[in-house]
């Protein structure tokens, strides 16, 4: 991947290129979003830059041999680590790993933006918990032990360092901190929090923001997104181009009264209902699911910024308004943050293939104690 292929962010960029042309580059950073944040992307594109044999002023040149094979993400200086579920069948471990390595390139090259839950279903692991198991420590230590074959540099990219085993993560501090010369650690997390203090002391935090509207609106119009159906993709994404991308060909689907429908329902208590509410959530396919959670947080925003004043700001329009103005009657600050706290809690167990249903009621009556306490 080159920088340019990638939208947005450009101060961030900047400064990822002129680290590299002044050779301060720490040996080990933590590029550090909230799902849905270009992170993967950045590393990407970072470690081709690192290997270009001809660099430009802002960009890898794409042709030269290290580009050619970096864009195809076969580099023998980079090097991934990333979460799988426990689908070892094949007794040939080494057969395993090759065929693995194969699906994971053909990943990055056909969903370049891709998350943890695209990866999931990617190579059919659904019904399996994705982790970094225990024996990838081993496997970095011996394969940075390894000279650079064909870069001066060596690049470790794991990615979701926050889902690998315990034994794993401390298996790697000590290379971490001291890794062999010229060798570079990215780590990729979209939840920083969850990661081991002493991993976070070993690296220097690169935090990449999630898209501006305006950027999202960009390639939007790249793509020839009529104008009104970009205002609701917008809305919906909050700067996640991933999920933008898969709106594009998604039906539109306004999901206001669904959710208006679910807070009267949490307000009342009642869990009849909510039960009901909860099946109908698990009958939703995932793109959906996630959809109405993202939809659900952008409300909040929206009755705390009605309650607070600053509805010049306020995205919503038409019959949306009404909504938020008697809806931000029962809501403060407090409850707001908290109701906030939940959905995304909930929005995080769903991405690691938690139950739907037990994860939707589970919210609902969370909430229903912050409207109704």
């Amino acid at each position: 991947m080159k920088f340019f292929t990638i939208p947005g962010l450009s101060e961030l960029k900047s400064k990822l290129i002129a680290a590299v042309q002044s050779n301060h580059i720490a040996h080990a950073q933590l590029f550090a979003g909230k799902p849905g944040s270009l992170n993967l992307s950045l590393a990407l594109a970072y470690a081709n830059f690192l290997h270009c044999q001809n660099k430009g002023e802002t960009e890898a040149c794409g042709t030269c041999p290290a580009c050619s094979k970096s864009l195809k993400y076969i580099h023998p200086d980079t090097s991934f680590v990333f979460p799988l579920g426990n689908i070892k069948a094949d007794k040939d471990e080494d057969r395993f790993k090759a065929d693995i390595l194969k699906t994971w390139r053909a990943f990055l090259v056909e969903q370049p933006f891709g998350d943890l839950s695209d990866w999931i279903s990617y190579y059919g692991g659904e019904d399996k918990l994705a982790l970094i198991s225990r024996e990838e420590s081993r496997e970095i230590i011996k394969t940075l032990s390894l000279k650079p074959f064909e870069s001066p540099f060596k690049v470790m990219i794991i990615w979701q360092p926050e889902l690998m085993h315990p034994s794993a993560a401390n298996g790697i501090l000590k290379i971490l901190e001291e890794p062999p010369a010229n060798t570079f650690f990215i780590l990729v997390t979209n939840a920083v929090e969850r990661l081991l203090p002493t991993i976070l002391s070993r690296t220097q935090i690169v935090q990449i923001p999630l898209l501006a509207d305006e950027e999202i609106d960009n390639y939007l119009t790249t793509k020839g997104v009529p104008e009104n159906r970009k205002n609701e993709i917008i809305s919906l994404a909050d700067g996640n181009l991933n999920l933008a991308i898969k709106l594009i060909d998604s039906e539109e689907d306004h999901y206001q009264d669904r959710f208006s429908n679910w807070m009267r329902t949490n307000f009342k208590k009642d869990y009849g209902k909510m039960v009901g509410l909860a099946e109908e959530f698990h009958e939703l396919d995932k793109l959906d699911q996630r959809n109405f959670l993202q939809y659900s947080l952008g409300m909040i925003r929206e009755t705390v910024l009605q309650f607070s004043g600053a509805s010049a700001i306020s995205r919503v329009k038409g019959s949306e308004v009404k909504f938020i103005q008697d809806f931000s009657r029962f809501l403060n600050v407090l409850k707001a943050e908290k109701i906030n706290e939940l959905i995304s809690e909930a929005s995080y167990h769903l991405e690691r293939n938690g139950s739907p249903k037990m994860i939707f009621l589970d919210l609902s009556l969370q909430v229903a104690k912050q409207l109704n306490p």
